[in-house]
This record gives structure tokens, sequence and C-alpha cells, in this order.
């Protein structure tokens, strides 16, 4: 459990998870919630995302908004700073996987996805709350990224793309915060993502060398433990 979430006597720092409606949102939402955060999980589905933040703890506030329209992130920081709340970190987990056979048939329809889901979502929430993480006396931005992105196939070049260019992105956004002594950007590697559920389905799958939603989610407490300049820009690998 982490014991940062006030920083100096500051108050307690707010905490923004997108894509809180899967597995690992509500298993990041509720490990920051247990760990004295004020946690707001957004997703672009009401029932979904409230659903979601009620398995991840009283507390958790869901929000609703399509993060792909940047006129929308800004209507979302704006509703929150009417209310009083800035918000110090942003925990990014919207993506989404398509794959091929191979180079030929990498479709539109897949790229125009995985650009949307992987690039857009994580620009648009960069750019609007940037300056706050930047302004934040612990701020934090992280996304989840890929193993695969290191060994690229011809049947996953879109999807590896994608997460590159996230990734090329959140290390600007590093670059960036390395003027401001508090705040840092990283990238968390998995090969994939593993829950309960997902192994009460498939109870014959080893999973072999995936990371429990759980494991992620005591990661991203732990970034609010650990100096910004230590973690700035860093590819963290969380795999087994």
């Amino acid at each position: 459990m982490s014991h940062i979430p006030a920083v100096n006597g500051a108050p307690v720092l707010n905490v923004l998870v997108t894509g809180g409606s899967g597995a690992s949102g509500i298993a990041v939402a509720g490990a920051l919630r247990e760990g004295g955060f004020r946690v707001f999980t957004v997703g672009s589905d009401r029932t979904r995302i409230e659903e979601a933040a009620a398995q991840a703890g009283d507390g958790v506030t869901p929000l609703v908004c399509d993060l792909a329209g940047l006129a929308d992130v800004q209507s979302l920081r704006d509703s929150l700073a009417g209310t009083g709340v800035t918000i110090d970190a942003v925990i990014h987990l919207v993506g989404g996987w398509r794959g091929a056979k191979g180079i030929p048939d990498q479709s539109d329809s897949d790229w125009e996805f995985l650009e949307r889901g992987a690039i857009t979502t994580l620009r648009n929430v960069s750019r609007v709350f940037y300056a706050d993480l930047a302004a934040s006396v612990c701020g934090r931005f992280a996304m989840v990224s890929s193993t695969a992105v290191g060994k690229p196939t011809a049947a996953t070049a879109s999807y590896v793309a994608a997460k590159a260019a996230a990734e090329a992105w959140t290390m600007a956004m590093a670059e960036g915060f390395s003027r401001a002594e508090s705040s840092a950007a990283v990238v968390l590697v998995v090969k994939a993502l593993v829950d309960a559920e997902m192994r009460k389905q498939h109870p014959e799958r080893a999973f072999p060398g995936a990371t429990d939603v759980r494991d992620l989610a005591a990661a991203v407490v732990g970034l609010f433990s650990s100096p910004a300049g230590g973690l700035n820009g860093q590819r963290l690998l969380l795999t087994p």
C-alpha cells in the first residue's frame, strides 16, 4: 500500500484512470483507492463504467467521456475543475488489439481502430492534462505498452506501430517533465495482461509471460513512492 497520497502535507492526490471499464482499470482503480488516493475512472459507456467503479470500491468516481474527441476531453477537465478537482496523475489504460496474417492484409479499418485507441486518446488526454501534471507535487503519467514493440512481426505490424507511436509520445512528455522536478512519464511494458475471470474461463491455459492485472495495479501504486527523477522517461518491464 502506498503511503504517499499526501506529499509534504499537500491534499490527497487525484488520479484519473482511463479505460476504467476493463479488468485492468478496475484493478488499478481499486489499488489506488486502497492506497488513499482519490480516484476517477473514465469510460465511454455509462453503464459499464459505473459498474466497474462499483467493483473497484467505494469512493471511485466514474466519468463518461469519448477520449478520442479533444473537445470532449477538455470538457471533462473543465467539469472536474468546476468541482475543485485538479488531476495529479493519469494512468492511461486505453488501447485495443488487432492482428492480421501479414503485411498485405493489414487493413485500414484495423489501423484506424488502433490509431484511435492507442494514439489519439493518449494525445488528447496528455495535451489537456499536461499542465496540471507538470504543476503537481507528484505528477505522474503512465501508459501500458507491449513487449511486441521490441520485436515486431508482420502479423502485428499495425498493433506494434500504434504502440510504438504512443510510447514515443510518452517519452516526449517525459522530456517536457524533465523541467518539472516532481513529475514523471513512464511506459509500463507487458507481454499480455491476465485477470481472474480469464483464468476461470480458460483453466487449461497457463498464460506464460502474462502479467496479472493485480501486479500491474501494484506497479502503478508504486510509481508514487519513487522519486520522479528516477522514474521519468523509463520503460518498466512488468513481465514475470
